[in-house]
């Protein structure tokens, strides 16, 4: 497993020193995000950078807001559940990094059976299941947070928080007209040394060979 070591350092993390990142370092781990595969080689991705202390704090005090509005609209016995997320949606405000990855257009057979309008659209629809625009943004974060955690640095692959997507946009000015935020990770040096994983599924129960 000598050569797969990198893999296994990346663990999860929600605690982080105040340290910077030093740019040459952030640099070095969007350009492997950047380095990932993407279908039709669309690269359909944007990072967006956020240093800034204070914004980093609104951020989090908007997803809180958010999380409340939303806690409204659900079924009484999913209220206190979804509420009592919103601690982990929000430890990306320990961080002196957050990375925003937000994913562009990808165009499906699906948008074109849709306006081909000869087949019935939940039929149609199907065909997008796969979802290649989040499939490709997926890869770019995945060798982003193995990047960081080779050169020392936590993450934490983060989806929860872009319920307050709006919000946060707000907050950062425009990205790219018809990108949307599709995940985002704290970055920095972790509060403690080492880290563990949960524990993995059995490769027996998710893997099927066939010869």
């Amino acid at each position: 497993m000598k050569e797969l070591g990198f893999i296994y350092k990346r663990h999860s993390v929600r605690r982080y020193q105040d340290t910077p990142v030093p740019a040459e370092d952030l640099r070095q781990i969007l350009a492997a995000a950047t380095q990932a595969p993407s279908g039709k080689n669309l690269q359909n991705w944007h990072f967006v950078v956020v240093k800034n202390a204070a914004l980093i704090a609104n951020m989090a005090a908007a997803v809180r807001e958010k999380n409340r509005q939303l806690a409204e609209y659900l079924p009484e016995e999913e209220r206190k559940p979804f509420t009592a997320m919103v601690e982990y949606h929000t430890v990306f405000r320990q961080a002196p990094v957050v990375i925003l990855a937000y994913a562009g257009p990808y165009p499906t057979v699906a948008e074109s059976l849709l306006k081909g309008g000869r087949m019935p659209e939940q039929e149609a629809r199907k065909y997008a299941k796969a979802n290649p625009a989040i499939q490709n943004v997926a890869a770019a974060m995945e060798n982003l947070t193995l990047a960081a955690a080779a050169l020392g640095y936590g993450t934490c692959w983060m989806t929860g928080p872009t319920y307050a997507a709006e919000e946060i946009g707000a907050l950062i000015g425009p990205v790219k007209d018809s990108y949307f935020l599709a995940a985002m990770t704290p970055l920095g040096i972790p509060l403690t040394a080492g880290g563990s994983s949960p524990q993995r599924k059995p490769l027996e129960e998710v893997v099927t060979i066939i010869e």
